[in-house]
């Protein structure tokens, strides 16, 4: 198999000659050059070495004998290191070239593109003309390394990272090895393709996987909530055209809250002496 039909894969190789600017490694026929960016080692004339191959910018074979997270057809955690608009985002495999992830293999909606410091569950892809890309992991993927959850998990935290997200919801995998699903209503917002996040076990399946809501507790929620409405109430002065009688999609609209959370969040605040609701406004008490 010549080297070019091992991109994406390790090697193992013999170092034939030194150059200026690194060493030329063989199988025998072909010849390719490890960089002395890629490599930390002293090499000598005669010796072997496993290495990793990838094709540089200009389409040639090159050797790196810093072996990276995963070879072509293997999957694993990658960093997002850069966004580039238009093209998609770079990812570090551990050598000194980048793996693209793709525009067309990225959400539609760029809000919800991995930032720098993201994490994505990815492969190796190498395309026809031996070019290295990045490669998202399936659903299917996820399930093979998924661990079920048991009934004693039930509203545990949870922390994972987002894995797949669209409109109706959104997928996680998290630390404890557990695959889930957030619905479009136990978020406030939908979360970056690799964002880590945080939440709690509301449904265990019978398959072993897990509904996760990123929503606060209601005990907790209700403060955060109160908070948030009375900043909004104070940015207007004190004056606001939302009370307990307002609709539920006017109130989520402008809040992102049901009409049960905002009531509770309201009723505290009208507790705490802050607040009043009068002709379908709700007003601060200045004191």
């Amino acid at each position: 198999m010549s080297l070019i039909e091992q991109v994406g894969q390790t090697a193992q190789l013999t170092v034939v000659r030194a150059a200026a600017f690194g060493f030329f490694l063989s199988d025998g026929t072909e010849d390719v050059l490890l960089h002395k960016n890629e490599t930390d080692q002293d090499l000598q004339i005669g010796e072997k070495l496993e290495v990793f191959l990838y094709t540089d910018s200009q389409g040639r074979v090159s050797a790196s004998a810093k072996i990276p997270e995963m070879t072509a057809g293997q999957y694993g955690w990658l960093k997002v290191t850069a966004v580039k608009p238009g093209v998609g985002v770079f990812l570090d495999i551990g050598i000194q070239k980048e793996l693209l992830l793709g525009e067309e293999d990225l959400p539609a909606h760029k809000s919800v593109w991995p930032k720098p410091g993201d994490m994505v569950y990815a492969t190796i892809r190498v395309s026809r003309n031996h070019l290295l890309y990045a490669k998202l992991a399936t659903d299917q993927v996820i399930q093979s390394i998924a661990v079920k959850a048991a009934r004693k998990d039930f509203n545990k935290n949870v922390q994972g990272f987002i894995y797949r997200t669209a409109k109706v919801g959104s997928w996680i995998y998290t630390i404890e090895g557990f695959k889930g699903f957030i619905h479009e209503s136990q978020r406030r917002e939908e979360p970056r393709l690799g964002q880590k996040v945080e939440g709690r076990i509301i449904d265990i399946k019978e398959d072993g996987t897990i509904n996760v809501s990123l929503l606060a507790r209601k005990q907790e929620a209700a403060g955060d909530d109160s908070q948030r409405i009375y900043a909004y109430l104070e940015s207007r002065n004190g004056a606001m055209p939302y009370s307990d009688k307002s609709q539920p999609e006017d109130i989520y609209e402008r809040f992102r809250l049901s009409k049960a959370a905002f009531k509770r969040a309201l009723g505290t605040l009208i507790k705490q002496g802050k607040v009043y609701q009068e002709n379908g406004w709700t007003y601060s008490k200045k004191e």
